[in-house]
């Protein structure tokens, strides 16, 4: 397992910070055993939580024309037939996996193609799992037509924690299945609009793996 290249700066700001806290702890308060070694343990515990946070797990993942892939890692929260009123203006079956602070935060892309509709709205940041989160937060919207000619549209959240969304993908670009699109840092959702046909495959309350966990199928 590696660091993702998205924490390199988040993690280097903490060592400082631990550094510098320590070194306070020393000066002024070095009598104090007890201080002294909680500093240390909390200053460990700091360095390992942001450390799995930005952890990069290696995946063998397997490309399917057919299916759709989960996006990111997490809990389904919502599954439904709603009203896309950004970019499809029709009903689309959504579903939405939320995204704890201990789970990877990379991205990945449910479906190969090509990237058909992007956009980055600024916004609030509620909690990801507040019902207008989707439509109020900061996010991203991103459509992919595959090469049968159907549509995915798959949206990042940002959430109360999650203050810095970032995508590597834009419109006209070609993009593979399971391969990332972007990072969003601690704590955060993606939406999923998949169409009407399609065969969802996982169930409210499920865990899922982002470029593992099959989230549906196209129909034939």
């Amino acid at each position: 397992m590696t660091i993702h290249k998205e924490g390199y700066t988040s993690i280097a700001i903490v060592v400082l910070v631990i550094f510098m806290a320590n070194a306070l702890v020393h000066y002024f308060i070095s009598g104090s055993t007890f201080v002294v070694w909680t500093t240390y343990l909390l200053s460990f515990l700091l360095l390992v939580a942001v450390l799995q946070f930005f952890r990069n797990p290696r995946r063998r993942i397997i490309t399917d024309d057919h299916t759709i892939l989960c996006p990111a890692d997490g809990k389904v929260v919502v599954i439904e037939e709603t009203e896309e009123t950004e970019y499809f203006h029709d009903k689309r079956i959504q579903v939405s996996i939320f995204m704890s602070p201990v789970n990877v935060h990379i991205n990945r892309n449910p479906v190969s193609g090509k990237v058909s509709f992007f956009r980055y709205h600024s916004g609030k940041y509620l909690v990801a799992w507040h019902p207008k989160s989707s439509t109020l937060n900061e996010r991203t919207s991103i459509a992919v037509r595959t090469a049968t000619g159907k549509e995915v549209l798959f949206r990042q959240i940002a959430g109360a924690m999650a203050r810095r969304i970032v995508w590597y993908v834009e419109e006209g670009a070609a993009v593979t299945q399971g391969e990332e699109f972007g990072f969003i840092k601690f704590g955060s959702r993606v939406d999923v609009f998949l169409p009407l046909g399609a065969k969802v495959d996982v169930k409210i309350g499920d865990k899922v793996s982002g470029g593992l966990t099959i989230l549906g199928r196209f129909d034939q």
